[in-house]
């Protein structure tokens, strides 16, 4: 399987290969059709299963990149339920140390799934429209799944 893309940029995965069209994939949407090869050019440096998982959300991809364990999903969760939430107040209510604390809000911060906020005078952090989004789908998937 490659990637492949055709005049107007859009990125395929190849599925199979003719004579004279490919069998391609759309991964944000699902779709497959054929397309003259004289169309197509090889995208060089992404990797065929990068393609694939533009079927996610962009922001449910980051979601997943940097929620790497239960207990930072659910700090994430915990923000974004209740945030804005000041920073004394997240390293009093929950089991992890300061350290561990403040390095998730970093990633989380560094993956656009947080932001800074003034609580009361306070910093604080509140999650991202992206992270809200992201959230809303993973809870939604989960909902229909169970």
């Amino acid at each position: 399987m490659r990637t492949l893309r055709d005049d107007d940029g859009t990125r395929y995965l190849l599925l199979k290969r003719s004579g004279e069209s490919s069998l391609v994939r759309d991964p944000e949407t699902g779709e497959e059709r054929y397309v003259r090869n004289d169309r197509l050019t090889d995208v060089d440096g992404e990797s065929p299963l990068e393609t694939a998982a533009r079927e996610v959300p962009p922001a449910l991809r980051r979601l997943l990149a940097a929620v790497r364990d239960d207990r930072a999903l659910g700090l994430l969760l915990e923000v974004d339920r209740r945030g804005p939430l000041a920073v004394r107040d997240l390293m009093a209510a929950y089991d992890l140390c300061e350290s561990d604390t403040l390095g998730l809000l970093t990633e989380f911060r560094a993956a656009g799934l947080v932001e800074r906020a003034d609580v009361v005078g306070e910093p604080g952090y509140d999650t991202t429209d992206d992270a809200r989004r992201a959230l809303v789908a993973l809870r939604e998937r989960t909902d229909d799944s169970a």
